[in-house]
């Protein structure tokens, strides 16, 4: 990504650090943020209060799009919910397939920010919380009888073929991940098959 020159130190702030934390890790410093930025520090302090105030920023910006991406292939998949989830996995393995692929930045954020009280917590998890009720949401759809843990087993799906995508690059993680959400969606087509038969 390059940072746009007619953009204000806000958003060029905001570009330089959704840029270098994903492809250098939340230990980037910050001289190497203000460079990219081209901005004084005095904008950084400014702006966010300093570089954890810019990191729970720019983790907002970005559940925020990854949130519409989710959002937008589900729909783009058409009204069956079962279609609509495997769309998710489908999707992922597009984003793993991109050049500069790097896994889940909320996981990578969450594990090496070792303070329990870091800003961009938060961030994270009301994001898993906002994707969580998306899969939910389809799962009752579904007619799924526990659509709740059904989510959770979808989300601990992703979760793994994006940390698995970036880990064992050689490997068709989205793939597997079908396969394996076929066994989390068919326990929602007859739940009380047995009964009936």
């Amino acid at each position: 990504m390059s940072t746009r020159t007619t953009s204000g130190p806000r958003e060029r702030l905001l570009d330089a650090a959704q840029e270098l934390t994903y492809s250098q890790g939340m230990g980037v410093g910050v001289d190497a943020l203000l460079k990219t930025a081209s901005v004084a520090r005095r904008s950084l302090y400014e702006h966010f209060g300093g570089k954890d105030g810019l990191i729970a920023a720019v983790l907002e910006r970005s559940t925020a799009e990854d949130e519409a991406d989710y959002r937008r292939t589900m729909q783009e998949a058409g009204d069956d919910p079962r279609a609509r989830l495997t769309a998710v996995l489908d999707r992922l393995a597009e984003v793993i397939a991109q050049p500069g692929f790097r896994g889940c930045r909320y996981l990578a954020a969450d594990l090496a920010l070792a303070d329990p009280n870091h800003p961009a917590h938060a961030v994270t998890r009301d994001y898993r919380r906002r994707v969580h009720s998306l899969l939910e949401d389809e799962f009752v759809q579904l007619g799924h009888p526990r659509p709740a843990q059904a989510a959770d087993q979808f989300l601990l799906l992703i979760d793994g073929t994006l940390a698995a995508g970036v880990t064992r690059p050689d490997t068709d993680p989205a793939a597997a991940a079908r396969e394996l959400a076929g066994q989390i969606l068919d326990a929602g087509g007859h739940p009380d098959r047995e009964h009936h038969e």
